[in-house]
Order: C-alpha cells, then structure tokens, then sequence
C-alpha cells in the first residue's frame, strides 16, 4: 500500500475525467468521493453528480438554479454574485447525488395522486374520473368506473388528467383497466382502439394548487392550461377485461407532476343509443417520486425550473409516523458525526447508501473535514 499512487493526482484533468465518467451508478461516485480529500474535491469540482444525472435524464437540463431552504440558513441561492463558489459545488454535488439515486432506484409505486379533469363524463359524479383510482371495479355493491359521453364517430378522442404524487416523478410504466359493463347485455368491454401518454406541468402553477385545494369538482381544467413536455408513442389497446400494462420506451422524469392519458379512437357502441363509449375502471401511473428533499419550481413554459432543496425535509416526514424510540435515518448521520468520522466522504456515502439526509457542510467540526 505504501508504494500505491494516485492516478486523479498524477495524469492530466481530461484522462482523469475519462476514467470517472466511466461510472454510471451514483453510488459508485459516491464511493469515489469517500476514498480521499482529492478524489472527493475531484469529483465536486467537475460536477460529476451533476454530469451524470444528465446522462441518465437529459431533461434535467432545463434547471437553471438550485435553492436550499433550511430553518437554519433562510433561503439561500446559487447566485452567480455569491463569492462562495465552494459552497455551490457542493450544494450542486448533494443536491444531484439525490437527484441520480432517485433516478436509478427500482422501488416503484402507484404515483397518480388526484383526479383532475376528464374532457367529458356521461353521467358526472357518478361515472367521474375520481373512480379510476378506485382498486376495484364495485364500490358497495355500485359499478365503480369513468365513462365519457356517447359519439356517433368512434374516431372523437378522450383525455384524462392527474395530479402525481409530487413535482418530481420518474414514470416508467401506465396501467389501464378498461371498464366491462356487467350490467349490459352481452357484457361489453369500453375499451380505446389505442393509448398515449403525455407529462409536463401547469402554465399557472399556483393557480392549479388554489383550484385543487377549494373545489373538489374535476372539471375546470382545459388542456390550454398545460405545457406538455414528453409525449409518447402510441400503444394500442386491447378490448379484454383487465389490467393493460403500457411500459414506456424509458422511464421519464415527469417535471411538474401533470399526466394526461390520451384514448385514441372508440370500439364498442352501446346497444341502448347507438352510441360509442370509452369507460374505464382503473387507472395507474407507477414509477417513483424523488426523495422528500427535492422539489421544483416551474419558472416559465418553455420548461426551465428551480430546483428546491430542503435538507430536512426527510428528517420531517420520517418523524411524523415513527415511534417512540425508533431512530431516524438523519439520526443515523448525526450519529457517525459524532463518533468521529474523519470525513465528509464517508458521511455523504452513508447517507447515500441508506438514502438518508445529508448534513449541512458547515456544521461538521474542521477536524471531521480535514
């Protein structure tokens, strides 16, 4: 070991940078940065956190800024005017290490939170959009399900909005469970001819929060008030009675937490008026949403946006329903400060590993940084 060199301190920034952005698992830089002081203001001063999230999502391009929120600091911003450059590389370097574990995590949920608005409904509330987040088909002993307005042309199309679970959500697959009308006869399955999936954000984002909080109806939406900023191919769909799972060419970071889901096209007419219908019993979104810590502001509608960090944010949401007793992941982190630990790198990777809150730089000891 005496004789090892160190090869960031010997070759050149470029060949070194070659080497490193070999590495696509964040905590695999987050190991980098645990080895030494140099590998770790190596990998900080190149943005290497940030580089890599980029690669895994180009959309993450259009964040112009990132601001912390901390009841200790205030607000404080990456402003081009503020001297502390240091201080911004390693905001940069904590902020995208989250950033790029969300991304590459495999835990999956249903993300779909609220029901916004549907571009019609037949008998509203009773076949309202809100049924589609109903598990079931039946709700005490009632047909659970969202059915459009009847059309003489199968080709008229149908939209369906939702709020996600949070502002940042990686999405990776849809599920919809057409609607199979028990109650008619022949048992005839509403299903679209075909599915396309649409994400993106509100033009008025505050507007959307004041709407959703003081009404519960889910019609006031129009599609004029998004920005959408993915589309996805067209899939076709099946008219059989279950869960159609449509997997994305890729998982997609979903930046303002709108979906809309677009049914092309209609196959079954009603035998009662003549008329085609789309009806469906169950809608989901699964993916991810990104760590607690992490949220955004949209700043204008071509897409770019502020991200907001707020370091204790997870050490909130975890103390809400814990125990009495039980520990927190950000008192784990605490925990190694005080014993010592004579590295940030060492800190960051746990917090990493255990997907943890990442202490304030400045409250570490000079002795635990050096």
């Amino acid at each position: 070991m005496e004789i090892c060199g160190d090869f960031i301190q010997y070759l050149n920034n470029d060949t070194s940078m070659k080497i490193l952005m070999i590495l696509d698992d964040p905590y695999d830089l987050a190991r980098v940065s645990a080895v030494s002081t140099s590998w770790r203001q190596f990998v900080i001063e190149n943005g290497l956190c940030k580089q890599l999230s980029l690669r895994i999502c180009p959309q993450l391009s259009n964040v112009v800024d990132i601001v912390e929120f901390s009841s200790k600091r205030g607000a404080a911003g990456s402003s081009p005017s503020n001297p502390r450059i240091l201080r911004e590389l390693e905001m940069d370097h904590k902020v995208y290490s989250f950033l790029a574990c969300g991304l590459m995590s495999s835990v999956t949920e249903d993300c779909i939170e609220v029901a916004m608005s549907a571009s019609s409904t037949d008998n509203y509330p009773e076949e309202s959009i809100e049924n589609t987040l109903e598990t079931s088909n039946r709700i005490e002993q009632r047909a659970s399900y969202w059915s459009s307005k009847g059309e003489m042309d199968p080709a008229v199309p149908e939209t369906l909005v939702y709020k996600l679970s949070a502002n940042l959500c990686v999405i990776s697959e849809i599920h919809i469970q057409p609607f199979q009308a028990y109650f008619q006869f022949g048992f005839p399955i509403y299903s679209a001819k075909a599915v396309r999936f649409h994400m993106g954000h509100l033009k008025s984002p505050f507007e959307m929060e004041r709407d959703v909080l003081e009404s519960s109806s889910t019609q006031r939406f129009s599609d004029e008030m998004f920005v959408w900023t993915y589309i996805s191919p067209e899939f076709p769909m099946a008219q059989v009675n279950d869960v159609q799972k449509f997997r994305l060419p890729k998982p997609v970071l979903c930046i303002g937490g709108i979906l809309k889901i677009e049914l092309l096209g209609r196959v079954q007419r009603q035998e009662m008026d003549g008329l085609y219908y789309i009806c469906l019993s169950h809608v989901q979104a699964v993916g991810r949403r990104l760590s607690p810590v992490l949220d955004v502001d949209i700043i204008d509608q071509t897409g770019r946006c502020s991200l907001k960090y707020h370091p204790e944010a997870d050490y909130y949401a975890s103390t809400e329903n814990r125990e009495p007793g039980s520990s927190t992941l950000q008192s784990i982190s605490s925990t190694l400060v005080h014993r010592s630990v004579r590295s940030w790198e060492h800190i960051i990777l746990n917090a990493l590993l255990t997907n943890g809150v990442l202490p304030d730089y400045e409250d570490l000891d000079d002795n635990l940084i050096a």
